[in-house]
């Protein structure tokens, strides 16, 4: 008894830890995704410590959701064809159900037919009973009449006549009576033989009714769960939704935490990149190389400034030197003169990118005006500006480095490159700046050389000037 407590005791401090553990980083992570004020109590480093295993608590309840949803799809799936199949026999049994009263109807109207000749045949009967008895009181009376009389009272060949006569009608009776009797016999039979089918019949309707009452019932206890596994389901969802909601909430707080200079160090962009990546589905090294393709991980986010917002024309920051298409004016100058003021930039004294010469058919092609390190172009960055504060919770800056790397790994997750294949990442990239073969190969080279740093920590001489 003895020992019995102490091992009791003892599984009590083993796993009393645990259990509170999970329940406190539960309480923790709820206060932290709904409150909105993080761990302000924490220092960084713990902070960024909960917000990580809260971000990875929320991912791992999201996931046992999905699976939990996908069982219960399952169960809906099979409680339908259940109710579908259900539906199939009630309907079968309703058409058997009416056939078997249209039979019954159709028998009861043959077996009053059949009475109907019964009761006319009992009359043959009776009236050639009848016939018979007449003859039969004839014959008797002139039995009983002498010979002498019978000859006196008509002539001899008439007497002879009368006895052919009477001898003849009384076998035609005969055979009448022993017809009838035989239809009788008959239709006394077949009377017997559909009673016997309307019985039967009857019978099988009524288990016929029985069965159908029973289908239905076991349709409306099948409805009832249905309609239970249809609420579990759609609470399910929410709370896989909420989880989402929480998860990616703390990303973004995480995310925020992120230490970055104005131009930041490849260290320093890889773990946005990566930060970035936890908030849309997309592979660091190819949004990272994205990021180095356009702007030199933001040492370079544009040359020129508008002047013009009619033209579309500006200058160049360097000289002054006046450079046309800076910007296409029905297109980003409104937008970019929007997004500038709002973020309290002026507008005619920001860096974008200049107008690269390019000339079809000798006429100028093309635009500048790309802003910050993912160099977007203000209608593009307008297009997905609204589920950027979404995802970030403030208004992003497309000069800000980690609110650029965020909308270009929102952007690319759009053209197709969250599904992380080869072919995928290269049409993305292609798409990213207007449609390139030649820009999408040097993107993926960049790519593969930032993956192998990280896969392996070292990055080749020819990648390195690449990169840098």
């Amino acid at each position: 008894m003895i020992c019995a407590k102490k091992i009791l005791f003892l599984l009590v401090i083993c796993f009393a830890p645990i259990f509170c553990y999970a329940e406190d980083l539960e309480t923790q992570c709820a206060k932290v995704a709904d409150t909105g004020d993080g761990c302000s109590n924490l220092e960084s480093a713990e902070c960024k410590a909960l917000l990580e295993k809260c971000a990875n608590y929320y991912d791992q309840q999201s996931a046992q959701i999905a699976q939990d949803l996908t069982k219960t799809t399952q169960q809906k799936n099979t409680l339908q064809d259940q109710i579908n199949k259900l539906k199939g026999k009630i309907q079968g049994l309703e058409a058997e159900i009416k056939k078997g009263n249209i039979m019954v109807k159709d028998l009861n109207g043959q077996i009053t037919d059949v009475q109907l000749s019964i009761s006319q045949t009992s009359d043959q009967i009776k009236n050639a009973q009848s016939e018979l008895a007449e003859i039969l009181r004839l014959v008797y009376e002139s039995d009983k009449k002498p010979p002498s009389i019978i000859i006196f009272e008509n002539s001899l060949s008439e007497f002879f006549s009368n006895l052919a006569y009477l001898d003849q009608l009384n076998e035609k009776v005969t055979v009448v009576l022993d017809n009838t009797k035989s239809l009788k016999s008959y239709l006394s039979a077949q009377q017997e033989k559909m009673n016997k089918n309307v019985d039967q019949l009857q019978k099988t309707i009524a288990l016929q009714k029985l069965q159908k009452s029973e289908n239905e019932k076991n349709q409306k206890q099948q409805s009832t769960y249905l309609k239970m596994t249809e609420e579990q389901y759609q609470q399910q969802l929410k709370d896989k939704q909420e989880a989402e909601k929480r998860s990616a909430k703390v990303k973004s707080m995480l995310f925020q935490m992120v230490g970055v200079s104005k131009v930041p160090t490849f260290g320093e962009a890889l773990e946005v990149a990566k930060s970035a990546a936890n908030l849309v589905p997309i592979r660091p090294a190819f949004l990272l190389a994205i990021i180095s393709q356009e702007s030199a991980i933001g040492r370079n986010v544009g040359q020129c400034i508008l002047t013009n917002k009619d033209t579309g024309d500006g200058k160049r920051i360097s000289n002054n030197a006046p450079v046309i298409r800076v910007m296409k004016p029905t297109r980003d100058v409104g937008p970019f003169i929007q997004i500038t003021t709002a973020l309290g930039r002026d507008p005619y004294n920001t860096p974008v990118s200049c107008w690269i010469p390019d000339y079809v058919k000798g006429q100028p092609y093309g635009w500048g005006g790309a802003m910050g390190p993912a160099q977007f172009i203000a209608s593009t960055w307008n297009s997905i500006a609204g589920r950027l504060k979404d995802l970030l919770g403030t208004t992003a800056d497309p000069w800000g480095v980690k609110d650029s790397f965020t909308a270009a790994a929102l952007y690319l997750s759009d053209l197709g490159a969250s599904k992380q294949t080869s072919t995928a990442e290269s049409s993305a990239a292609s798409r990213y700046y207007g449609g390139s073969s030649s820009y999408a190969r040097s993107v993926m080279n960049r790519a593969n050389c930032i993956q192998t740093f990280i896969d392996n920590g070292t990055m080749s001489t020819t990648c390195e000037n690449l990169i840098f």
